[in-house]
């Protein structure tokens, strides 16, 4: 039988995995820009691991799994918070004792339970088990998380780059600071199913990052974060069938390829761009 490059498309299963792959794309691009920016690179992670309690505790009292990692994403970036403003640690500190802490405690609880829900499906996402119901989730997510962002980006962006400025302006920084903490627990939650709580912090850095590397005005890094996270979604599941590898971790191998990339044409060209003997 001869390679057929369309044979994917023609499995529900896959056409659910691709469509479920970009949905979680979108919103993680934008906010990447937002955490690359910003210096969070830590604290999405601090967030992805320190759901996974939630999640388990979700299982036990019968609730959706969303809404328990929601409620412990915002714990863990709350105590953070907390921990940093009033006692002499730094933050980066406060946030390794906090997600390492959560973590620890939603594997202890998951050992002492009978799941069916496998572990790795926590950890790594289980794509291509996706739903309808996990579509209209990953859709509502990608919509909010992108109106949120199309009405605020300058508001953000200012406090990105100068909280003190924000401030002098009139802005409410602490009201842009936990909402844009309450957009990266709402994407990581929503790409639990699709990428789970581990891989997950790949998507919500590498696009920035990318587009970090390439751009010099914040739209342009936009429309860059998405363009990469979006191929590496969509083309790490097209590989992964043919692979026969798991469609998540595929992703974020094509993630940190194009950051590879990138960092070498940055190179390159900033060494053909200075002069002779300068």
């Amino acid at each position: 039988m001869g390679f057929d490059p369309l044979l994917p498309f023609q499995f529900e299963f896959m056409q659910y995995a691709f469509a479920a792959a970009i949905l979680v794309a979108v919103p993680m691009a934008l906010l990447s820009c937002f955490v690359v920016l910003k210096g969070w690179s830590l604290m999405g992670d601090a967030i992805s691991h320190a759901v996974f309690p939630g999640v388990v505790i979700a299982y036990i009292v019968g609730w959706p799994f969303a809404i328990g990692a929601f409620i412990a994403g915002m714990i863990a970036a709350v105590s953070t918070g907390y921990l940093a403003d009033n006692s002499r640690i730094k933050r980066d500190t406060a946030m390794g004792v906090v997600f390492s802490g959560m973590f620890g405690l939603g594997l202890l609880l998951y050992v002492q339970i009978q799941s069916d829900v496998h572990l790795d499906h926590i950890l790594f996402g289980d794509i291509l088990g996706i739903g309808p119901v996990d579509l209209i989730v990953a859709a509502a997510i990608a919509l909010f998380t992108a109106a949120v962002i199309a009405a605020k980006w300058r508001d953000l962006l200012l406090h990105a780059f100068d909280p003190t400025q924000a401030r002098a302006v009139g802005l409410n920084v602490g009201l842009l600071h936990y909402g844009l903490l309450c957009l990266i627990t709402l994407t990581i939650v929503g790409a639990l199913t699709s990428v789970g709580v581990i891989l997950s912090v790949a998507l919500l850095i590498a696009p920035g990052a990318i587009a970090h590397l390439l751009t010099r005005r914040f739209g342009a890094m936009l429309m860059v974060a998405l363009l990469a996270a979006v191929a590496s979604a969509f083309g790490g599941v097209y590989l992964s069938f043919f692979l026969d590898s798991a469609p998540a971790p595929t992703i974020v191998l094509l993630l940190s390829a194009g950051f590879i990339a990138a960092f070498a044409w940055t190179s390159i060209a900033s060494r053909t761009e200075t002069p002779a003997g300068a």
